[in-house]
């Protein structure tokens, strides 16, 4: 059971970068961007390049790779979204699913399906009180933490994150008062590419990367941020975290392959019973 908690911890972490990005996208722009998957998928191939193909440390490799990221979501929105920016947000979502659907089959012309795998060294597991920690889990609880106090930081004390609260709450107010709608929108789209690929990062180095691999964990990504309460980004971390102990739990009585299935009934049943979330307002009908 030990072990058990220990594994949805860390798969809760690698879930709550992605769902912190679904969640910033919607409080601000108010459509669920279900391009998330392929950016994901899009940000580890973009690693996977530099340090792989260009032969740079899998460090330098994640921190431009991340940085690269920031600048394709930046213009995606651009070329996709910003002329649609007065459409419904379901003509959003519909635009959104388009461009996952260029995005990785992008990634697959140029990538082909094989299973790749990073540059870096093997390790032993370590051992301690029982558990079997391997170094990549530590690593990605220790870059996922450092990533989500620095938005912790961004959103709640910095003149950056006061618009992002001022546009999410009220737009035509937050204009008012000198806040540019666009700068906080460009902004919220480069923390969402560089979450993305910070996390498709973690998640192949943890296990492979392939142009799937960003979809399986669109879902639980999307739950965790409806648990946490879509209309408060930050609250999308403890949703993700449920989450991620959730589906590891869920192994015990299901096979691990029908780990997915616990984030979609999760999130069903909680579009039905709670559609606001734990610590979110509704918003459904807003």
């Amino acid at each position: 059971m030990m072990q058990i908690l220990f594994n949805g911890l860390v798969t809760g972490m690698l879930v709550a970068l992605p769902a912190l990005a679904v969640a910033l996208t919607f409080s601000v722009l108010r459509f669920a961007n279900f391009a998330i998957g392929a950016m994901i998928t899009a940000g580890a191939y973009m690693v996977y390049t530099l340090n792989v193909v260009l032969g740079l440390p899998l460090l330098v490799s994640g921190i431009v790779g991340a940085a690269l990221a920031g600048a394709l979501a930046a213009a995606i929105d651009l070329l996709v979204f910003r002329p649609l920016r007065d459409r419904s947000a379901v003509t959003l979502m519909v635009a959104s699913m388009g461009v996952s659907f260029i995005l990785e089959n992008i990634v697959r012309f140029i990538a082909g399906n094989t299973p790749m795998g990073y540059d870096v060294a093997l390790s032993r597991p370590w051992r301690w009180a029982g558990l079997r920690i391997n170094v990549e889990q530590v690593q990605a609880l220790a870059v996922c933490a450092l990533a989500l106090l620095v938005v912790w930081i961004i959103f709640r004390r910095s003149r950056l994150g006061r618009a992002m609260r001022a546009i999410a709450d009220n737009a035509p107010l937050a204009a008012t008062r000198g806040v540019s709608r666009q700068r906080v929108i460009t902004a919220t789209w480069v923390m969402s590419g560089v979450l993305a690929a910070l996390s498709g990062t973690l998640i192949g180095l943890d296990a492979t990367i392939d142009p799937q691999m960003g979809w399986l964990y669109a879902l639980p990504a999307f739950a965790a941020a409806i648990l946490g309460g879509l209309t408060h980004p930050l609250a999308a971390i403890p949703g993700a975290l449920v989450m991620g102990v959730l589906s590891e739990a869920a192994t015990l009585v299901l096979p691990s392959h029908y780990r997915i299935m616990v984030a979609f009934v999760l999130m069903s049943l909680l579009l039905i019973l709670r559609p606001a979330g734990l610590f979110g307002t509704r918003w459904l009908t807003r």
